[in-house]
């Protein structure tokens, strides 16, 4: 085998257990005896013209978590997921957010290694953080993740390592846990 065939195959092992590890442990019970995969996605991302709230950036997963933002914290965007047109909210420099089923409105189960696959939005506001344009559901913050961290309709919002350009939903799916963040996205009832 080349050389080049031994670093892609030693590249791709190397990723796919740093993502199981990141997501192995939860705060709910779940020790990471499931196996996490991921199906390939071709979700269209459209962004939706928005006014205000550039520059207001936090971590995308690619360069850690900087510690919150204030202000404008989501955009809005439409996409296709799964063959079905939505609207999906983003954070300010249009990464896409994501929720975590095992999530409940007033805890976190994405904390320490999931919390590295999957950044948290978090909030340095004093105030109730802001969406571009109005949304049909309400955002507030939760304290966790070492921050204060963004939630709409009791969904603490995420956006995920794997994306690396505004737009992506790879995420989208994954483990059957997690979830692009859509403006019709229900009340939390855990």
């Amino acid at each position: 085998m080349s050389l080049r065939r031994h670093t892609l195959l030693y590249s791709m092992v190397f990723v796919l257990l740093l993502f199981l590890a990141g997501c192995s442990g939860t705060a709910n019970g779940d020790n990471g005896s499931n196996a996490y995969t991921t199906t390939p996605q071709s979700n269209a991302v459209t962004p939706t013209p928005t006014t205000g709230g550039d520059g207001y950036g936090y971590g995308n997963g690619n360069g850690g978590n900087s510690g919150g933002t204030s202000g404008v914290v989501i955009k809005t965007a439409s996409a296709t997921i799964e063959s079905k047109a939505a609207t999906i909210l983003t954070d300010a420099k249009g990464m896409t957010l994501y929720y975590f089923t095992p999530d409940t409105a007033s805890k976190v189960a994405c904390t320490d290694g999931c919390a590295q696959s999957w950044p948290p939005l978090l909030y340095s506001g004093s105030d109730t953080p802001q969406a571009s344009s109005k949304l049909a559901g309400q955002l507030a913050t939760l304290n966790a993740n070492g921050g204060k961290q963004v939630v709409y309709n009791g969904h603490p919002l995420y956006t995920y390592s794997g994306d690396s350009a505004a737009g992506q939903t790879n995420g989208q799916g994954i483990g059957g846990k997690w979830f692009v963040a859509t403006v019709d996205l229900g009340q939390n009832k855990a």
